[in-house]
């Protein structure tokens, strides 16, 4: 379970990127674009790093959407003020459950 790491550093750089992102549309600064743009670069070197240490590309692009998705509604509701529906939340639960489901032995 190695491949953990890198996929942790993975969904944290993703993380700082979408945050970057939405700033950036907010505000129109390049150096927002740039850093964005440097994030999902260095997300990626460790999603290359995760396969090779067996992550497996089924189950840890899984468990990186459903991450980063999560993670990314979090900081949509906490930092923006967006609202999740009823049928999002539905969705939301739904990837919990297919994480579940994944690692169901």
């Amino acid at each position: 379970m190695i491949w953990l790491l890198p996929l942790t550093i993975l969904i944290v750089f993703e993380l700082i990127a979408d945050i970057l992102a939405e700033k950036w549309s907010l505000a129109h600064h390049g150096w927002l674009w740039a850093a964005a743009l440097v994030c999902y670069m260095l997300g990626n070197v460790s999603w290359l790093i995760a396969l090779r240490n067996g992550s497996g590309l089924g189950r840890g692009a899984v468990l990186f959407s459903v991450a980063s998705a999560l993670l990314a509604v979090i900081v949509g509701v906490a930092m923006y003020h967006e609202k999740v529906t009823a049928v999002q939340a539905l969705g939301m639960m739904l990837g919990i459950a297919a994480i579940a489901l994944i690692y169901w032995e």
